[in-house]
């Protein structure tokens, strides 16, 4: 091969690596906020098991709502009683956005949970990829 052809080879193999260095940031440069919801014992748990299920169930089938939207990373309860239940972390723009989502499970309308909303950052990796989910319950 001519030194010419090999000298461009050479540059451009070495710009098209350049090129995807620069474009793959490590974890650490591309946190971003994400807000996580702590889920606490609420006030009025005075329903009627058949009544507390129709909520847990409404709960429930929020959560996958806003799960297949890409509003809800993660979502979960505690294995223990006490009053802290459980927790949401969210992928959403502001904290209005999601005390307006939370406002929208019946477990929240009942007054069987209140929250605590609090802003926290991690690298969108993993469950933290921005968007709707590639598998939806």
């Amino acid at each position: 091969m001519n030194k010419a052809v090999s000298l461009f080879l050479f540059v451009f193999v070495f710009n098209f690596c350049q090129a995807q260095i620069d474009t793959k940031k490590k974890a650490e440069e591309q946190i971003r906020r994400y807000w996580f919801v702590m889920l606490l014992r609420g006030e009025n748990r005075s329903q009627d098991s058949a009544k507390a299920a129709k909520i847990q169930e409404g709960h429930l089938n929020n959560i996958n709502r806003l799960y297949n939207e890409g509003k809800i990373k993660v979502a979960g309860p505690f294995g223990e009683k006490g009053d802290w239940v459980g927790l949401f972390i969210f992928d959403c723009p502001t904290k209005e956005e999601v005390e307006t989502l939370l406002k929208t499970d019946p477990a929240i309308g009942a007054g069987r949970l209140k929250y605590e909303i609090k802003a926290w950052y991690t690298a969108p990796i993993g469950s933290f990829v921005p968007g709707k989910p590639t598998v939806t319950y």
